[in-house]
């Protein structure tokens, strides 16, 4: 059912969270509040590049009403053409700014809120705390840790699309662009380099113009990263810090190969938001959070 359209009037349960999705972890989140995931994704588990990993806590936390006097609904952007939905009400699209996510926040009488968009959405990071504060909706940032290089990495850091792209070309001639197909007009003027880029939807105009795009979802294992690297003939890997509890198989495939890692750096969580790494803290926020 589309949380647009379900009853808001005041018989249904005392308990709605709101879930701003698009991740993994969201959708993990769903399922654990639904009673409807592995059992990986109550327990205390780390997440490893987008992948909610074996922990060892046990149990739903007892501040959590059961699954059916529990209502949550996933919000997705919209920018993926067909997502993954998870358990629960969804619904796509955005809100119109902050003032707009406060209005529902009200009208669906939210009692608490999780942001686990990708660590790179800062916009919408910063509406939903404007939105939290402006309602007094607890709100909590459900953010996969972010990687931190190893013994061998070859690492170069920026801090933002912008810079690293002025960074490319000192870097390599054929570059893998991991860092969303959203961003990547921010390459079109990158004329001498050689780009492949990994999408689930074809990307839109414009790009850099010598670019191959390869439409696949993951995960992606580490014999995957590595044939690709060879078969592209790979000399650069530019990615975000999207996050994991340990490096993610495309970063391990390039350390393994020798290739130099472009890393642009993640935004912070909007100062005075609650922070969670993993799906199991954010279960025990929402058993333990007051709510408004």
């Amino acid at each position: 059912m589309s949380a647009d359209t379900a009853d808001t009037a005041g018989s249904g349960p005392a308990r709605h969270v709101l879930i701003l999705g698009g991740t993994t972890e969201a959708r993990r989140l769903a399922e654990a509040l639904a009673g409807a995931g592995r059992d990986d994704a109550v327990q205390d588990g780390a997440v490893q590049d987008g992948t909610v990993q074996d922990g060892t806590g046990s149990g739903r936390p007892a501040g959590l009403p059961a699954p059916e006097t529990l209502r949550v609904t996933t919000s997705l952007a919209g920018r993926v053409a067909a997502p993954v939905l998870p358990p629960g009400e969804t619904r796509i699209g955005g809100f119109g700014g902050p003032e707009g996510l406060a209005a529902w926040l009200r009208d669906h009488r939210v009692t608490q809120l999780v942001d686990a968009t990708h660590p790179f959405a800062e916009r919408m990071s910063f509406h939903a705390a404007e939105a939290a504060a402006r309602t007094g909706v607890p709100l909590l940032a459900l953010r996969r840790p972010g990687w931190v290089p190893g013994p061998g990495d070859d690492w170069t850091f920026a801090d933002s699309l912008e810079e690293a792209a002025g960074l490319v070309p000192s870097l390599g001639s054929r570059a893998f662009l991991t860092t969303g197909r959203m961003g990547l007009h921010t390459f079109a003027h990158l004329t001498d380099t050689w780009f492949l880029v990994r999408s689930v939807d074809p990307p839109a105009a414009p790009v850099p113009p010598r670019l191959e795009v390869l439409l696949d979802r993951g995960p992606f294992t580490l014999d995957d990263e590595r044939a690709l690297l060879a078969r592209h003939r790979i000399d650069a890997l530019v990615t975000k810090d999207s996050g994991g509890s340990a490096t993610s198989p495309k970063l391990t495939a390039a350390r393994e190969a020798g290739i130099p890692v472009l890393v642009v750096r993640r935004p912070a969580v909007p100062e005075g938001v609650s922070e969670a790494h993993a799906v199991a803290e954010a279960l025990n926020w929402l058993g333990g959070a007051k709510t408004s």
